[in-house]
């Protein structure tokens, strides 16, 4: 199921898949912070109102703002 990284909960899991058309001014520093197709992560904590999240990703912790996490397309991992 596809879906955006900030639409998920703590705990949750998924993979990269992709990035939303016209958010080319993020992809580039997602790209380079190490997102990039098919990496896998962890929802670690949300903030209260949902900015920022924070996800472990290739072993270090990774806090995206609220717009940032919306770029991302991921696919859920169970």
């Amino acid at each position: 199921m596809e879906t955006r990284l900030g639409d998920l909960d703590v705990g949750n899991r998924g993979k990269v898949i992709g990035f939303v058309k016209g958010a080319t001014a993020y992809r580039e520093k997602l790209l380079a912070m190490g997102l990039t197709r098919g990496t896998g992560f962890v929802v670690k904590r949300v903030a209260p109102l949902g900015d920022p999240v924070e996800i472990n990703v290739r072993g270090f912790a990774l806090s995206l703002r609220k717009d940032e996490a919306s770029a991302i397309m991921i696919e859920r991992e169970k």
